[in-house]
């Protein structure tokens, strides 16, 4: 997304223990839960690079309250797809802008995606062709290619289906001087 939208960056994958940041944040609302990520992400990679703005981002997904990760097999991603089936998925991503210790900017979002009722030929199809694509992903799906099928509706800024909240990041970059007002 930050290449279609023409802003320079590097990528520097962040060496943060979730599973550790969520258990101590259990009970908080998915996209507060989203938006900590963010920070810490942000400020994990900040902390190596002091004078760097750094964005940190993150992403899950609700159904029916039950929180879901990235599926870690084929048959998990299965079995998401099965439960996703005829419900409403709520998908909650956040940003954060981290600089000298602080985080000067955070943003979550949400998006209501309504997953239509799925044949199992058809999950087993899809996942013939997205499997282990899919994997990478939370929900199980890449609305840009085949996991458009899944749905039969969509509420919510597209940006924030593909994972950021683009839209409210490049004003937050304009106004860091990160990008030209």
């Amino acid at each position: 997304m930050l290449d279609a939208a023409g802003v320079a960056y590097q990528a520097v994958p962040a060496a943060i223990d979730e599973r550790a940041l969520e258990a101590g944040l259990a009970g908080a609302a998915p996209g507060a839960l989203a938006e900590a990520l963010a920070v810490a992400k942000a400020a994990a990679v900040a902390a190596l690079h002091p004078d760097a703005l750094v964005l940190g981002s993150d992403s899950l997904v609700v159904c029916a309250g039950r929180r879901f990760d990235k599926p870690r097999s084929r048959e998990e991603a299965g079995a998401h797809l099965r439960f996703f089936s005829g419900k409403v998925m709520e998908l909650h991503s956040a940003a954060a802008l981290v600089r000298g210790g602080g985080c000067v900017w955070r943003h979550a979002s949400i998006a209501r995606l309504h997953v239509r009722t799925l044949s199992e030929p058809f999950i087993e199809h899809y996942l013939a062709l997205e499997w282990p694509e899919i994997g990478h992903t939370v929900g199980a799906f890449r609305i840009e290619g085949p996991g458009v099928q899944l749905f039969s509706a969509i509420e919510g800024d597209h940006f924030t289906v593909l994972g950021m909240p683009l839209l409210p990041l490049l004003g937050a970059l304009r106004t860091e001087g990160m990008l030209i007002a």
